[in-house]
């Protein structure tokens, strides 16, 4: 079953940081896969800019290179890498000067959408945005996307919402969140609001708790610079985790529409109880013989840093009171896994006998690996001698349910640029969501830093700290398994 591809109008893509990593391995490779599925018209052109020294054929070739470097569709023939390359155009321009500006307003067309991508460190968004006013290059309709971090506290955050919001209103700022762009997070609202099976057991009446995992095999490697002033806290929980967290128990909407979502999602996040210290684990992973430590890959050896959360977090609200949701996050464990599980009550009675043992529902949401949903239910044992009862799952991957097609799913950033090209912020994140959520995780990270304590260490390759496992058996629950 092949995804209906609906083209765009004709758009100017400013990419600034346009040599950088993010654009190199990202955003070029997403905007040459919506070029070959025919989202992009001919009218569309792609402008990046940078403080390197190179014409707009250079930077061809740099695109080119990245593209065969990290595009892995074989449907995309040489001769559409070679059409694409031909939207694309360089300058030369400096972020926090005025070499390049006037080159860049002059390259800008009238009539076409324009949308400004700031794949730059979150300390030149304000510069750019000023610089984009001062040159008269961005208009009321113009559009910029600004990535995370979005701050590392609710100060700082403040300061880029108020900085942003001296140039641009509030529906001109596109935060993205890459996980937003993901097939099966956007399947987290239509399980719920287009099954009537589903929404009417979604509340602390039938739901036990809910599992969040987001798991990573690979460490901080060549990121250590940049994690080691972030953390698992921040460059995972505070963003990733608390979108899929929102997004899982937020109220239905009136509508779906970017402003209905948005509200839902931020009543969330303001329901939230104030995390307790004992709800609350942190880990760094140790080396092994063959791989690195967490302090072996930084450069202060000393750092306490973590790279492992699990959180037990409690949602004040008539829907969710009294039912946890476990959140954990870390590197180096033993498999690449991101799922969400809802598990649901045990049966008030069973008519079966204690013999049969406990049963009880899990609808599993599998963002990563082999996205699809799962849904474990139980049923007799085939076969003679009395009545056993087993779990079995009805399993959907959407590769197997949807056709052979269905597995070219859009990257996250192939959807999340596009919607920024049709004006539609629904997967973004709004100035006042992101303060609510610094403002919920701030607390937890100042006792940290007051106490100077130290993150618990953990083998790598294994499922985080013990302390992580604990934190659900005093609850008599226990995480699911990170599988391999």
């Amino acid at each position: 079953m092949a995804s209906r591809v609906i083209p765009v109008g004709p758009f100017d893509l400013v990419i600034f940081g346009g040599t950088g990593d993010l654009a190199r391995r990202k955003i070029l490779p997403a905007l040459f896969r919506r070029f070959c599925a025919g989202q992009m018209c001919g009218d569309a052109r792609i402008i990046s800019a940078a403080r390197a020294e190179m014409d707009s054929a250079a930077y061809r070739d740099f695109a080119r290179s990245a593209i065969l470097e990290f595009d892995d569709n074989d449907a995309c023939a040489a001769d559409n890498l070679e059409g694409f390359l031909e939207q694309l155009s360089y300058i030369t321009l400096d972020a926090r000067g005025d070499t390049g500006w006037p080159a860049l307003k002059g390259a800008l067309r009238e009539g076409p959408v324009q949308a400004f991508y700031f794949s730059v460190g979150p300390g030149l968004f304000g510069d750019l945005a000023e610089r984009l006013h001062k040159y008269g290059i961005a208009g009321p309709e113009s559009r910029i996307v600004v990535e995370k971090p979005f701050g590392r506290d609710l100060a700082s955050a403040q300061a880029l919402n108020k900085g942003l919001a001296q140039h641009f209103d509030e529906n001109q700022i596109y935060r993205i969140d890459h996980y937003l762009g993901k097939e099966t997070v956007q399947n987290l609202m239509a399980i719920r609001f287009g099954n009537t099976l589903f929404e009417p057991l979604w509340n602390a009446q039938y739901v036990d708790h809910i599992q969040i995992t987001v798991a990573e095999s690979v460490g901080v490697g060549t990121r250590g610079g940049y994690y080691d002033k972030s953390g698992a806290m921040r460059d995972m929980m505070q963003n990733h985790l608390m979108q899929l967290l929102c997004l899982i128990a937020m109220e239905p909407p009136a509508k779906f529409d970017p402003a209905a979502v948005r509200d839902e999602k931020l009543k969330v996040i303001r329901a939230l109880d104030p995390l307790e210290p004992e709800d609350v684990v942190r880990g760094q992973y140790e080396g092994t013989d063959e791989r690195p430590g967490y302090c072996d890959q930084v450069e202060n050896h000393d750092t306490r840093t973590e790279t492992f959360i699990a959180i037990k977090a409690r949602i004040g609200n008539w829907r969710w009171a009294g039912t946890p949701f476990y959140m954990r996050t870390g590197k180096r464990l033993k498999a690449r896994a991101s799922e969400i599980a809802v598990v649901f009550k045990d049966a008030p009675h069973s008519i079966f006998g204690a013999t049969t043992g406990r049963h009880r529902n899990i609808l599993t949401i599998r963002l990563q690996p082999n996205e699809g949903i799962e849904l474990g239910v139980t049923i007799k044992e085939p076969g003679p001698g009395g009545m056993r009862l087993v779990d079995v799952p009805l399993d959907m991957s959407f590769a197997e349910a949807l056709g052979p097609d269905s597995g070219d799913f859009p990257d996250a950033y192939e959807r999340l640029i596009m919607d920024v090209v049709r004006g539609d912020q629904t997967l973004f994140m709004r100035g006042d969501e992101v303060e609510a959520a610094w403002e919920w995780v701030d607390p937890i990270i100042e006792a940290w830093q007051e106490a100077d304590s130290a993150p618990i260490l953990y083998d790598s390759g294994s499922s985080g700290p013990d302390d992580a496992l604990r934190l659900m058996h005093k609850d008599g629950r226990r995480w699911r398994e990170i599988k391999t």
